[in-house]
């Protein structure tokens, strides 16, 4: 498997004109991804798995919701 993962999408514009990050030094290795359409530099990075207790997902009470102004 390789150790490092392709993004198909920019995080921040959605589009896909992705490409390598070539750092200023000539030697050193790509150290992230490029999007030509916003021209924001990225990485994406695996922390881990998460199987303890802070797992279970947070939900939010009907109740509870931020009022948006609209009647429904």
């Amino acid at each position: 498997m390789s150790g490092r993962a392709v993004p198909y999408f920019c995080p921040y514009c959605g589009d896909e004109d992705l490409h390598p990050h070539l750092p200023a030094d000539p030697g050193a290795r790509p150290s992230g991804w490029e999007c030509r359409s916003c021209a924001r530099v990225f990485s994406v990075t695996f922390k881990g798995l998460n199987f303890g207790d802070d797992a279970t997902p947070q939900t939010v009470p009907v109740d509870n919701r931020p009022e948006t102004g609209h009647d429904s």
